[in-house]
């Protein structure tokens, strides 16, 4: 939904209207940016402790497309007028906390983070995405992994498993401590100043969590499937 699409009433101004969702689409455009520069960081390094090469470099693609995407954030911010790292900066400490907290053991973990994480993140801010102006929900269209990119990853995840059964009860567990983060996670972001709220001049709080717990209860049901691909109980 873009701003034209909003029915003002006569306690919103026009003006007022247009200042809180652009702040809105500052923000969420902000905590995208971030994230996916850190993703970027983040898969980058695990990429040098890949057991072969050809490991080593479906995360080190991954990684280049993380960076691509961090890219198309801070170039529709400039498009806005805005200083991408000031939107960005908001979000620094609660991102890096994020993985901190997700640190994976090994190579193994390293994997199966990348295949929760980087699904449940785009899901959430392509859910976001349906309510916004088109520029801006196809800057955020160009934040998803190739189908290219998650085959190669899964077929990764599925050979590991096959090839040592004993790793399945072991990454269930730490799949189900990420989806627990990265949902407590996407919560946080929503939260942060007003998301959702900023979407419609009437909203209330109350309206704008019905609307995340939905969006949430969407992003777990797509994660169980995907686990279940993998032959792993979500």
């Amino acid at each position: 939904m873009s701003i034209s699409a909003f029915d003002a009433d006569d306690s919103v101004s026009a003006g007022e209207l247009s200042a809180r969702y652009d702040n809105f689409v500052v923000d969420l455009l902000g905590s995208i940016a971030y994230g996916e520069l850190s993703a970027f960081e983040r898969l980058a390094a695990d990429a040098r402790h890949s057991p072969t090469l050809s490991d080593r470099a479906v995360l080190g693609k991954m990684a280049v497309s993380e960076f691509g995407h961090y890219e198309a954030m801070c170039a529709r911010l400039r498009e806005m007028g805005m200083d991408p790292e000031l939107a960005m900066a908001p979000y620094q400490r609660m991102v890096d906390a994020f993985h901190e907290r997700t640190r994976p053991a090994d190579w193994h973990e390293s994997l199966m983070k990348a295949y929760v994480v980087e699904a449940i993140t785009e899901e959430f801010y392509a859910a976001i995405a349906e309510r916004l102006d088109e520029p801006t929900r196809e800057a955020i269209a160009k934040v998803r992994t190739s189908d290219e990119q998650l085959a190669e990853l899964t077929g990764l995840l599925k050979k590991m498993l096959g090839e040592d059964p004993r790793l399945s009860s072991r990454l269930a567990l730490w799949g189900r401590r990420l989806v627990g983060e990265a949902l407590t996670q996407v919560q946080r972001i929503g939260a942060k100043h007003s998301f959702l709220v900023g979407l419609r001049p009437d909203a209330t709080q109350e309206q704008a969590a019905a609307e995340l717990a939905a969006i949430l209860s969407a992003l777990t049901r797509n994660h169980s499937k995907r686990m279940s691909r993998l032959g792993l109980t979500a």
